[in-house]
């Protein structure tokens, strides 16, 4: 009990560091909502163009920072309901991505990427799948 209360603490700690990271930034603002956002449809095109320009130390911060943020998720997810599956687990990784980017959008702080609902969602089924298989591992 104490544990669980404890891990769900610092999973809302992590819901409000990565909200203010991604959606409430410096630039947050109500005044200009729906005005400056900016949408990127194009899968893992800045990818290649870091790739291309050997920008090795941008394309590990953004492509491996969006697995990497997105694994807490999923970890919480698996070991707060044992019983769901791992797709389940990435599924709502992807609804919580995809409301950060529409956030981001609206409020104009962030670039809304395709490439960030693929990565959030391979971060929260790597998390759901670490869980599963430490569980598996322990025997519980």
């Amino acid at each position: 009990m104490v544990v669980t209360i404890f891990v769900t603490i610092l999973f809302l700690l992590y819901l409000a560091v990565v909200l203010r990271i991604t959606v409430f930034r410096s630039t947050f603002t109500l005044q200009n909502l729906c005005q400056n956002g900016r949408m990127v449809l194009t899968l893992f095109d800045g990818y290649l163009d870091l790739i291309r320009r050997r920008d090795w130390f941008a394309f590990t911060y953004l492509f491996v920072g969006n697995i990497i943020w997105f694994v807490p998720f999923g970890m919480y997810l698996q070991y707060m309901g044992k019983q769901k599956k791992v797709l389940h687990t990435a599924f709502y990784g992807f609804l919580f991505s995809l409301l950060i980017e529409t956030l981001q959008y609206v409020f104009g702080t962030g670039f809304s990427e395709l490439d960030d609902l693929v990565l959030n969602t391979l971060g929260s089924w790597i998390g759901g799948g670490l869980v599963k298989s430490g569980t598996r591992i322990l025997g519980h």
